[in-house]
């Protein structure tokens, strides 16, 4: 399926339904209203150079429009991150890629305190220079049949690059993960089938299209199946977002812990009583949580998994089949294998091992990063970096990055693990993160960070119950907040930064 080619004929069979509500500038854009703003942009954006074309825009009706007239134009969306850091990200986004064209907003920048960046083009100057003469013949042209109307326009296979979008950094260096049109529209159709998207449905457009969560949640699923997509620029504005939810009868609702936990604790009772499915992914889901919706809304906060290089869905959790704890099981057509993180050997129930991919969901390739892709993919299986088990019902359990394990005396020690354990023994607003940090004498130690102080004597004796010795902190830091990436997941880098010193300066 050539995604941008499809979205086309959705909106010619629904030209009347409304494709998106932008809460944040108050607008409501049809299908008809869609196809005619693309093919204005189209034109605009021949003029750019071929090839790449970086977009740096919130989630609202016109980047909506920005990325499909992109695709429809023949450039290539590299999505940038504008949460932190966006100067930085643009210039490591156009070096990274060799392009020099960004497309933002003027009202962005100025927002996040963003510098014009060479090469810097503002959608709000695109749009003051679109002529009657423009509307007019995009309307004349938006009236012809779907397939003459995608004769005229870009050409493309299933395994071309549909877009870039970066990794989050929360540990090195993003890569720029190529995602090609077979690949997301293998797991739209996956997630069809697990969770019986229509197009009845109301999606709420809450996560940023730089985050891979986003795009096929919150961009392809709702276009592809002729939805109605709610967005809103900021993520954060949780009581906002709880408005939306309740005034637009939004029924579909994915999001990361962090924006989850905001959208519970702004909520009213009956913000969510039309949502019929809320998804939960991107860092491990809480028992607190979850419990908090169950408990306060009567809804059932489902978990899911994925990575940015598996488009990103890989195991999921249903209404129908649900193990709190776990992150489901595999979407149809993906398959996962655990595998021994020395010997290579397929593990046994039960067994923690590294979690290996495969299927259409999975990446072309790293750009630009032939070694990394090799390292990454090895006889189509994609080696996620995640460690993990499968129980004997077939459901998996994420148990954390294999580079959040430590060998100490032998022994792997997964610091997720420590932190389920601390997480459970801290006040319900209280956050924690655990990290290694060098020691010259043990080689590493283990430090928890913590938002508020703690009596450090009563959480490690409760810990002891449950931990071998070797697995508890060493020490508590306190932090005023866990730093998080853009899209709302924990930065492990940021925060062993801040415990490293924090550590050396006493």
């Amino acid at each position: 399926m050539i995604l941008h080619q499809q979205v086309i004929r959705v909106a010619k069979r629904n030209p009347d339904k409304l494709a998106v509500i932008d809460r944040t500038l108050n607008r409501r854009v049809t299908y008809k209203r869609l196809l005619v703003g693309c093919l204005i942009l189209v034109r605009k954006f021949r003029a750019y150079d071929p090839g790449f074309l970086g977009i740096m825009l919130p989630n609202s009706a016109g980047s909506v429009l920005a990325i499909l007239a992109a695709l429809l134009s023949g450039r290539v969306p590299v999505m940038i991150n504008y949460a932190t850091g966006a100067a930085n990200n643009c210039r490591y986004a156009q070096k990274k890629c060799a392009f020099r064209t960004i497309l933002t907003s003027r009202a962005l920048c100025q927002r996040i305190g963003c510098p014009h960046i060479e090469g810097m083009v503002y959608l709000e100057d695109v749009m003051a220079s679109v002529t009657v003469l423009d509307k007019v013949g995009a309307l004349l042209k938006a009236g012809r049949p779907a397939e003459r109307i995608l004769a005229s326009l870009h050409q493309a296979q299933e395994d071309d690059t549909l877009l870039i979008l970066f990794t989050s950094g929360s540990e090195k260096d993003p890569k720029g993960v190529q995602l090609t049109h077979r690949n997301i529209s293998a797991n739209y159709e996956s997630l069809k089938k697990a969770f019986g998207f229509h197009g009845g449905d109301v999606f709420l457009a809450n996560l940023p299209y730089f985050h891979v969560f986003g795009q096929t949640a919150n961009l392809w699923v709702p276009l592809l199946e002729g939805m109605t997509l709610v967005t809103h620029a900021n993520p954060l504005d949780f009581k906002a977002i709880n408005q939306a939810v309740r005034e637009e009868k939004v029924t579909l609702m994915v999001g990361t812990p962090t924006f989850f936990w905001g959208y519970a604790r702004s909520s009213r009772p009956g913000d969510y009583e039309t949502v019929r499915l809320m998804l939960s992914g991107a860092d491990k889901t809480p028992e607190a949580l979850r419990r908090l919706f169950r408990e306060q809304h009567g809804k059932v906060l489902l978990e899911a998994y994925g990575t940015t290089e598996t488009s990103p869905g890989i195991t999921v959790n249903t209404p129908e089949h649900n193990r709190p704890g776990s992150v489901g099981r595999p979407l149809e057509g993906v398959q996962v294998r655990i595998e021994h993180y020395e010997t290579g050997e397929a593990c046994a129930v039960g067994e923690i091992g590294k979690i290996l991919v495969k299927g259409g969901n999975v990446m072309k390739g790293y750009f630009d990063d032939f070694e990394g892709t090799s390292l990454s993919i090895r006889h189509g299986w994609y080696d996620t970096g995640d460690m993990g088990y499968q129980d004997a019902d077939g459901f998996f359990w994420h148990v954390g990055r294999l580079r959040r394990f430590l060998k100490i005396g032998g022994e792997m020690v997964s610091l997720v693990k420590v932190e389920d354990v601390l997480e459970k023994l801290l006040p319900p607003d209280s956050e924690c993160c655990v990290v290694e940090i060098p020691d010259p004498l043990r080689g590493a130690r283990i430090v928890a960070a913590v938002t508020r102080p703690v009596d450090e004597k009563r959480i490690l004796d409760a810990m002891a119950a449950e931990l071998p010795r070797i697995a508890l902190p060493a020490r508590f830091v306190v932090i005023p907040e866990m730093a998080k990436t853009g899209s709302g997941k924990i930065d492990f880098r940021a925060i062993t930064d801040q415990v490293r010193e924090s550590v050396q300066g006493k």
